[in-house]
């Protein structure tokens, strides 16, 4: 399959011009005419992926996070970013990242898999980027089913999501309903959250001082950047397998956390 059909269907999932501005979503390397024989599929485009790549015969990696995210000045593979970017070109491996242009998006988008995952209902955007276009925007909001006492949702978000440890802000409230999910960094999306009077805010990367901003309104709830966002590969397995039932599509068996827990 042409690299440039791969592509093209993954900006129809998710058009380019929704990424962020800071962002490096696209084609970060490879020929757009080349044939693509295999697709690894992974939250990261880590040295290991792609030697898992290569024992795999696949000739693209699809990452959520871009592998390049600010200018190379120098390959001299002293830094990870350049001994990954050295390898795939060696090995004639393209690196596409599908990244905030897939958070930005209700339908098939990454803040919506996690709402899947919890089973919210009346899942809506946390923070649209218009009135006119209210399915895209930053984070999503939803309800439960029914409500759930706030010792059972932190196991279930343990659970759901692998999670050896879970921070979060001291507990104001004893039953949860309305939840505010973003999955990643989400830090920014605090007062959105409150202000849609979610009983809870669940994303990553929160700083000490971030935990304030809950100021009693809401419980913030962070389980990790990876966490979040584990099932973006799974989702992105899912969009390509049933658009090209055929095609060799894999997710990856590597484990791409950088964080390790005690």
């Amino acid at each position: 399959m042409p690299l440039n059909e791969v592509c093209h269907f993954l900006e129809e999932v998710a058009p380019l011009h929704l990424q962020e501005t800071y962002d490096n979503a696209g084609l970060i390397c490879g020929n757009p005419n080349w044939d693509i024989k295999g697709a690894l599929i992974s939250l990261d485009a880590t040295e290991e992926v792609i030697d898992e790549a290569i024992q795999m015969n696949c000739n693209l990696v699809i990452s959520h996070h871009p592998i390049v995210f600010k200018g190379l000045k120098s390959f001299q593979g002293l830094h990870y970013v350049e001994r990954a970017i050295i390898k795939a070109i060696k090995n004639d491996i393209a690196l596409y990242s599908i990244h905030t242009n897939l958070d930005n998006v209700l339908y098939n988008g990454v803040n919506q898999k996690i709402a899947d995952i919890l089973g919210l209902t009346n899942v809506q955007i946390l923070s649209p980027k218009s009135s006119a276009e209210p399915k895209i925007g930053s984070g999503v909001i939803g309800d439960l089913k029914s409500s759930l006492p706030i010792q059972d949702l932190l196991e279930l978000l343990k659970i759901k999501f692998n999670g050896s440890s879970i921070r979060h802000t001291r507990i104001t409230k004893n039953h949860i309903q309305k939840i505010a999910i973003c999955g990643g960094s989400g830090s920014f999306l605090i007062p959105y959250s409150i202000r849609s009077a979610a009983d809870v805010y669940i994303t990553s990367d929160i700083k000490y001082h971030e935990f304030f901003e809950a100021n009693d309104q809401l419980i913030l709830i962070d389980i990790g950047h990876f966490e979040s966002e584990q099932f973006t590969i799974q989702l992105l397995f899912d969009l390509i397998s049933k658009k090209y039932p055929n095609f060799a599509a894999h997710c990856t068996k590597t484990n791409t956390n950088p964080v390790q827990y005690f």
